[in-house]
């Protein structure tokens, strides 16, 4: 994929809102705002917020797969963390339904439905070796955000303000100076 196959996909993101109340363009986009609000030092983390569900829009009807398709789709461009990041954001939802009693009620209608498609609560297995993941507080802090991320009407910065950052990280991965 292209830096600018990943613009024109991410902007496909209007043709889908995956059952939510907004599309998957606002929602990454607030993703990625409320990253950058809350870990304005933390590049990547911002730019997994912004493609983190890059896998539906390639794969709009398998839920269960979204976040490995998508870790896979932007991992070439924009590198291993990032592409970890998008990888695991799934498993997070699992991880904290499973360690967390109240997060549960933090997820919407969809996201319960797309819980058990991903496998529902995890194991007490599957838990450990997540919690000995590497980077678990920013895989923790990306899943929060994408659940914040659906305010219908949110003022967040336009797509094309994030492109000197993915520009940036793109830059880095193929290791240009």
């Amino acid at each position: 994929m292209t830096f600018d196959e990943l613009f024109a996909l991410l902007r496909r993101g209007t043709e889908h809102a995956d059952e939510e109340r907004v599309d998957l363009l606002d929602h990454s986009l607030q993703c990625a705002a409320l990253l950058a609000e809350r870990h304005p030092g933390d590049r990547e983390l911002q730019i997994a917020g912004l493609v983190h569900d890059i896998g539906t829009i390639l794969r709009p009807d398998d839920p269960a797969q979204h976040a490995s398709t998508g870790a896979a789709a932007v991992a070439p461009l924009l590198g291993h963390r990032v592409a970890r990041l998008v990888s695991w954001h799934a498993d997070a939802k699992r991880y904290l339904v499973t360690t967390d009693a109240g997060y549960r009620k933090r997820l919407s209608a969809r996201s319960i439905v797309t819980l058990e498609a991903q496998g529902g609560a995890m194991s007490e297995t599957e838990v450990a070796a997540l919690a000995a993941a590497p980077d678990l507080a920013a895989l923790l802090e990306l899943r929060r955000a994408d659940d914040d991320a659906k305010v219908i009407g949110l003022a967040v910065p336009a797509l094309d303000t994030w492109r000197p950052l993915l520009t940036g990280a793109s830059t880095r991965v193929r290791g240009i100076r």
